[in-house]
């Protein structure tokens, strides 16, 4: 069973999609915005724990299974945002493969290395490339979560660290292009500053 300690509140009207959203920083932001007022839309692989997790947030949450990797899917994803609630107002592009266990540069396949980028760096360029119209409706924003592994490696994490170096770098260009300009760029790495309203302490996992 999956609790939330911190209540819901009624909508502001704005609408918000984070990926990767069933479980941990993903999950704790998607609640934080929804704490706020925001109507939010999570998505995940996981369709079973991204359900459930839709569920006990309540009526401010709607699942959405979705491979960031995948085009078609995140065209129909948001297609099925548009027209459930009519506009996007903000992009949270959280979902990455982060394996814990390093691979060494010799052992590295090439099929992982195509993957982690598939999904760490394409995903978030197709969601923006997608939501791009909405959010600029309506004067929106795009967040990417990229990670200091990405100016400070570590020994075998090429692949993570490449597609998060290659994040700082598109999310400088969204900057640029989404907008016209009008769009700040802002760098944060890993997760946001510890927070009463978005750390773990809000979420517990019980059973």
């Amino acid at each position: 069973m999956i609790e939330l300690s911190t209540p819901t509140t009624g909508s502001n009207g704005r609408v918000a999609l984070v990926t990767g959203a069933a479980r941990g920083i993903g999950l704790g932001i998607a609640a934080w915005l929804i704490s706020e007022g925001w109507q939010v839309v999570l998505t995940d692989l996981d369709r079973v724990r991204g359900s459930k997790v839709a569920k006990v947030l309540g009526d401010n949450a709607w699942f959405i299974a979705m491979d960031v990797s995948n085009e078609g899917q995140v065209a129909l994803g948001v297609a099925e945002v548009l027209g459930q609630f009519g506009r996007l107002d903000a992009l949270v592009c959280n979902a990455a493969v982060a394996d814990p266990h390093n691979i060494t540069l010799e052992s590295l396949d090439l099929a992982y290395w195509n993957r982690v980028l598939a999904v760490n760096l394409s995903g978030p360029m197709l969601l923006a490339k997608h939501c791009a119209p909405y959010l600029r409706a309506h004067s929106g924003a795009i967040v990417n979560l990229a990670s200091t592994r990405a100016g400070q490696s570590e020994p075998d994490t090429e692949a993570y660290a490449a597609s998060k170096g290659g994040l700082l770098a598109l999310t400088h260009a969204l900057t640029r292009s989404v907008l016209a300009g009008s769009m700040r760029e802002t760098r944060r790495y890993g997760a946001p500053n510890p927070s009463p309203k978005l750390t773990m302490r809000n979420i517990r996992r019980a059973g």
